[in-house]
């Protein structure tokens, strides 16, 4: 098949969406199919439309299915169109309507849409390929490291682990790894600020895929603060890695890790957050039992189970597309190329 992919992050950047983009089309590669992303469609030929965004991919959404009404449209599901703009949003409403099928990141995504959708949702965990954790011991300095991976956004909440980790007694060993750009000055002068002024805190700034990778693998915690999320990438890079994680209840997270993940705290709650920093650090049992609930997750983020997961959409729709074009010639009419 000839399949678009939709995303409106612009090429070579880092965002969570683009780098979706860019892991989905080598897996639809693998499967056989040619593939091309864009910000738009733009009336390129497809045979599939896979629209990352209800909301911002919607004009492309709508365009494809007025030019193709008889080709099948996937929308991928981001956090702010389950958590937000589903609720208050007539694009993105429009956008699910026309979906063929739909695509969430985590189950409890599900929970958020309307009844009559739920039926055209297939839930697709995004996958880590395999990658070494390149320490197991502490840091020469003997720190605790802890990671906070993500740009720079409001709806992160960025600085909460910083904050939090201005609460520990002195005798902590935690240490702050922040990576990710400031995506407003406004972000930038506090990461500037919070460094001058919190001894524990180092922003690193945007750092390739594998640096990245490297540091989280190194760190003792991870720790994923957002106010809202569709299905984190991060989450599922540090349970590959076998990294503890620590992250706010908000649906996206514990539909990841499952209501009694024994490492959530309330959203923007720093004490709490300072509360299990503290133990994963004095605590040796606290720690291990977290490390043994990411390990049995592990198996959601095989690449070869995501892999198996497109191909069984894939085929999925093609059954459907063809029963359709055998139904349109038993009524006498020529199914629309």
């Amino acid at each position: 098949m000839r399949i678009g992919i939709i995303t409106p992050a612009p090429p070579r950047s880092t965002y969570g969406n683009r780098i979706t983009a860019i892991r989905w089309a080598r897996i639809l590669k693998r499967l056989g199919h040619s593939v091309t992303i864009s910000r738009e469609y733009e009336g390129q030929r497809h045979d599939l439309l896979i629209a990352l965004h209800a909301r911002r991919s919607y004009s492309s959404i709508q365009r494809f299915n007025n030019e193709h009404p008889d080709s099948p449209v996937i929308v991928a599901l981001t956090g702010t169109d389950l958590y937000r703009d589903l609720r208050k949003n007539q694009s993105t409403l429009e956008s699910l309507e026309i979906a063929t099928r739909i695509v969430a990141l985590q189950p409890k995504a599900v929970e958020e849409l309307r009844t009559k959708w739920r039926h055209k949702t297939r839930i697709i965990y995004q996958s880590v390929e395999p990658f070494l954790r390149a320490a197991t011991r502490s840091p020469p300095d003997n720190s605790f490291n802890v990671c906070v991976v993500g740009h720079l956004r409001a709806v992160k909440d960025p600085f909460r682990t910083a904050m939090a980790a201005r609460l520990l007694p002195s005798s902590s060993r935690i240490r702050v790894l922040q990576i990710g750009q400031a995506m407003t000055p406004a972000m930038d002068r506090r990461a500037r600020a919070e460094v001058r002024r919190n001894d524990r805190y180092r922003w690193l700034g945007e750092q390739s895929r594998s640096r990245t990778l490297q540091i989280l693998a190194q760190s003792q915690v991870c720790v994923v603060s957002s106010r809202l999320e569709g299905g984190a990438n991060v989450i599922s890079e540090a349970i590959v890695a076998s990294v503890p994680i620590l992250a706010s209840r908000i649906a996206g997270n514990v539909g990841i890790l499952n209501k009694d993940y024994p490492g959530l705290f309330a959203v923007g709650n720093s004490q709490a957050l300072a509360r299990l920093m503290q133990r994963a650090e004095c605590e040796p049992g606290f720690l291990a039992q977290l490390k043994r609930r990411v390990k049995k997750l592990a198996p959601l983020f095989d690449p070869v189970r995501e892999e198996k997961a497109w191909s069984d959409l894939i085929n999925e729709l093609a059954t459907k597309k063809s029963k359709k074009g055998k139904n349109k010639r038993r009524l006498g009419q020529s199914p629309k190329a």
